[in-house]
This record gives structure tokens, C-alpha cells and sequence, in this order.
């Protein structure tokens, strides 16, 4: 799909990843409409891409969550509607046990991560699928591929963003999805999940790169992206031979 003049809502856009990708795809004068919970930082993107805001906070409450009628999900899809792209970044972390894990927290990131993004295409694939083209893209995590020690309810919701995304190619022809699998990014989301990242390897990686890795997908019609590319080989790996991973994992995995 040509990203020029393409109407292409980000969710999530008012920082890290998000913005990153808000500002690549302006650079290919796609036309933006900015979803974020932070008013002041999505007028600050939207300042330098020219883009609509549509402030949103997927998890506002029970209807926001359920996706009915006069929810956040709902006045987001009907406000940045009908668009061409939708780019399903909006996401939240937490480490910790499971057992220390508020339940109000857990269910914050289930419904930000997963299921806000879930109701959110139902409501905007209809205008797709009229029009027979799109593309949705989902930016997962290599914590959904592999699993990750002290993430798990984060862990879940990227793996249940990935099986959704796996089962949509199959049921929508002419509709493009894409996911996009990034490792450790340099961003604020560390911080914000109450442990920043603390090992020299792997080295984060720009959020610039996971930008440039969407919108050439997006292009290119690619199914299935890895930022870096490397991260492919723990995810075969974890397939092929699961026990052999799982125990260089609990020999090298991030605590």
C-alpha cells in the first residue's frame, strides 16, 4: 500500500515507538490521526506531523474495555474513521511476580495491549473490507514469541495480539496485516513498568528503526517483521527445539 496520502491512525502515538512511527509515516505524507492518553505530548507530535488528535485512554473504563456503545474504543474508531491504516501500538508493561501483580494492573494491560485493539479493529474493519483494501499492523513484542521471566500477563497480551493477527490473514483477502516483533527498544517504556532495563546485552535499539521497519512493511506488504532481524533466531529456536531453549532462557533470560 503507498503511504502517500494514506489515512493512517497510530494508537499510542504520544511517545516512544509511537511517535517514532508518527513522524516516519509523515515523512512519506501519509495523513496522520494521533491517539494517546497524553494530550500536551500528542499536540506536540501532531505539531510536527500536521496530524488529527484524538485523545484516548483505551482502558478509561468498563465500556472502554467491553467496546460498547459511547466507549473510548468506540468514539476513537468513529471519530478517526474510515481510515486505510491502523497502526495498533498503544501499550503498557509491569514486571514483577505474578503473585505481587495488582489485579486492577492486570486487567489495565490486558485491555490496553489486547483487547482494546481487538474491538478497535472489529470496528474499523468494516470500511475496509467495503472498500477491499487496508492494512493493519499490530506491534507485538519478542516477549509474545518466547515468554519472558516476570512479564507474564505483558508476555500474554503481545502472544494474544500475534494469534490474532495470524488468524486475520486468513480470513481478510485483500487486506494487508502485519506484525511487528520488537526486542528491547529505547524508550520510556522501561521506566514506566517500575524496573528499567539494566544489561548491556542486547544493546536497545532505536525507536526510529522500529518506525522505518512499519512503514516499509506497510509498503512492501510484508506479513511478519523482527526488529533487529536477529531476534528471528530465538523464536525458531524456541519452536524447533523448545526444551534446549527453555534452558539457555533460564540461564541467560532477563530477570
Amino acid at each position: 500500500m503507498r503511504l502517500a496520502g494514506a489515512r493512517v491512525l497510530v494508537t499510542g502515538a504520544s511517545s516512544g515507538i509511537g511517535t517514532a512511527i508518527a513522524l516516519e509515516l509523515w515523512a512519506r505524507r501519509a495523513r496522520l490521526v494521533l491517539s494517546g492518553r497524553d494530550r500536551e505530548a500528542l499536540a506536540a507530535v501532531a505539531a510536527r506531523t500536521g496530524g488529527e488528535v484524538v485523545p484516548a485512554d483505551l482502558a478509561h473504563d468498563r465500556a472502554g474495555i467491553e467496546g460498547g456503545a459511547g466507549s473510548p474504543v468506540e468514539d476513537l474508531a468513529a471519530r478517526a474513521g474510515p481510515v486505510d491504516v491502523l497502526v495498533a501500538n498503544a501499550g503498557e508493561g509491569w514486571s514483577g511476580p505474578l503473585t505481587r501483580m495488582p489485579g486492577a494492573t492486570a486487567e489495565r494491560l490486558i485491555a490496553v495491549n489486547l483487547t482494546a485493539h481487538v474491538q478497535l479493529t472489529r470496528l474499523l474493519l468494516p470500511a475496509m473490507a467495503e472498500r477491499g483494501r487496508g492494512h493493519l499492523v499490530y506491534v507485538a513484542s519478542i516477549a509474545g514469541v518466547v515468554g519472558v521471566p516476570g512479564e507474564a500477563v505483558y508476555a500474554a497480551t503481545k502472544a494474544g495480539l500475534l494469534a490474532f493477527a495470524e488468524s486475520l490473514r486468513y480470513e481478510l483477502p485483500g487486506i494487508g496485516v502485519t506484525t511487528v516483533v520488537p526486542g528491547v527498544v529505547d524508550t520510556p517504556f522501561f521506566a514506566r513498568r517500575g524496573t528499567p532495563y539494566a544489561r548491556r546485552r542486547p544493546a536497545p535499539v532505536p525507536p526510529e528503526r522500529v518506525a522505518r521497519a512499519v512503514a516499509v512493511a506497510v509498503e512492501r506488504g510484508r506479513a511478519e517483521v523482527y526488529v533487529p532481524a536477529w531476534l528471528r533466531l530465538p523464536a525458531r529456536l524456541r519452536g524447533a527445539a523448545p526444551g534446549p531453549f527453555r534452558v539457555l532462557a533460564r540461564r541467560f533470560g532477563r530477570p
